[in-house]
């Protein structure tokens, strides 16, 4: 099994180098982490008394990692999940932030676990999550990625400007939907011509 440090690296290199596209609602970013996350974590890399993009390209892998660890696994309490979601949620929580615990709790709530979808994982959330994982050992797994590839499908049917990161300009799968299924087992996974039909409505 990965240890946490492993899925950190990943989603490092999952996540790349800078980028700024105007269309992503999270702007400048370095290996994930954004400006706004800078900021509100009070990182002048730099150090010039002021959070910047100077700052975001400053931003080394080994920093990103150590921000995942703290803030986005060990503060929202990750580790209190099952093993076997742990990862997912995880890379989602980086990619999403409360949003992926809140398709959890969704999904507990579609499975007859009732929890309040409120981006929190706390004791009603870590009860389910245990009571989910008795339930179904060996899809549970697969069914948080299944519904990290829907909640990616949902964005690009809501906002067009988000359409090109869950299907690229040939037509396929766009980077969100291969990530959401690096967590899903083959034989879910979608088939070229599956992926097309869901997008098919998309301009």
């Amino acid at each position: 099994m990965q240890s946490v440090q492993d899925i950190a690296q990943a989603i490092v290199a999952r996540e790349g180098g800078y980028v700024n596209d105007p269309d992503d609602p999270g702007g400048a970013t370095n290996f994930g982490v954004t400006l706004a996350t800078m900021r509100r974590l009070g990182l002048d890399v730099d150090g010039d008394n002021q959070i910047t993009v100077s700052d975001v390209k400053a931003l080394s892998a080994a920093d990103a990692e150590r921000i995942f660890l703290k803030h986005y696994y060990a503060a929202p309490g990750i580790a209190n999940l099952p093993a076997t979601l742990q990862a997912s949620v995880f890379d989602m929580y980086v990619n999403a932030g409360a949003s992926a615990v809140k398709i959890l709790q969704k999904l507990f709530n579609d499975m007859g676990l009732p929890v309040t979808v409120d981006g929190v994982i706390g004791p009603e959330t870590i009860a389910a999550a245990r009571r989910a994982q008795a339930m179904a050992p060996d899809h549970l797994a697969d069914a948080y990625g299944i519904a990290r590839r829907n909640y990616y499908y949902a964005l690009g049917d809501r906002r067009a400007g988000l359409r090109k990161f869950a299907r690229r300009l040939d037509g396929g799968k766009g980077g969100w939907i291969l990530r959401a299924e690096e967590f899903i087992s083959p034989r879910f996974h979608l088939s070229d011509r599956q992926h097309r039909q869901r997008v098919a409505k998309w301009a």
